[in-house]
């Protein structure tokens, strides 16, 4: 994708914000084949070119004025947002040869509707980008991944990826993709007699009987018979 850009020649911090003032985005470049340099790049074309990808992993025709070498050929490589506001701080540019080998993660997304889904389980994403490699115009935007076939208790592995044309899938290939869990089961909530005792209700107290417990004493008057 064609972005134009300029060189910069404040590179400091107070630079960096007077570049952002002005609406546009400080920048660098850098490669095996040519020393690191400052550049800036337009806010609004940079978010044009963010919002019409699937990553901010993205191949440009960087054309850069005033250059001795203004057409180049870069990978997008990081992009430091604000923490707040979400807008673009700095953009690193990592430029590439046509026939050099590219590695570089592209993120994984599921397409069809998971047969476990339809019977009651739950989808699980587990690996989000996939590391891949090939020439730069070979790059993939993303991977997709068909789960039309996937049922409870299968998994979708590394191995299982088909790449598209000129790309090699890179890393162990049991790590699992995507699997189906079967849903969990809900516990039964406890009835309003079990789960609280009732009102008014005392509880009951035992006492403990003593071994020979000796009879009532009787009040007898002393000295016997009465006299007539």
């Amino acid at each position: 994708m064609p972005l134009s850009a300029q060189l910069r020649s404040l590179s400091r911090r107070k630079g960096a914000k007077a570049v952002r003032s002005a609406g546009r985005i400080p920048a660098n470049i850098y490669g095996r084949a040519s020393e690191p340099q400052n550049l800036e790049v337009g806010t609004k074309d940079f978010d044009i070119l963010v919002h019409t990808a699937h990553s901010e992993i993205i191949l440009v025709d960087l054309n850069i004025a005033g250059d001795v070498r203004p057409q180049r050929l870069a990978l997008v490589q990081a992009v430091q947002h604000h923490p707040v506001s979400g807008h673009v701080l700095h953009v690193d540019f990592h430029e590439v040869k046509p026939d050099e080998m590219v590695t570089i993660r592209v993120p994984v997304e599921s397409t069809g509707e998971c047969a476990g889904v339809k019977a009651g389980g739950t989808l699980e994403h587990i690996l989000l980008l996939v590391r891949v490699r090939s020439l730069p115009h070979a790059l993939p935007e993303q991977i997709l991944v068909d789960v039309s076939g996937l049922e409870i208790g299968k998994s979708i592995h590394l191995s299982d990826l088909v790449a598209p044309a000129g790309v090699e899938i890179l890393g162990k290939k049991e790590v699992t993709v995507f699997k189906c869990a079967a849903a969990l089961a809900a516990e039964p909530e406890p009835t309003a007699a079990a789960a609280a005792p009732a009102e008014g209700k005392q509880p009951e107290m035992i006492k403990e009987k003593k071994g020979d417990e000796a009879p009532p004493k009787t009040d007898e008057k002393k000295g016997g018979d009465k006299k007539k």
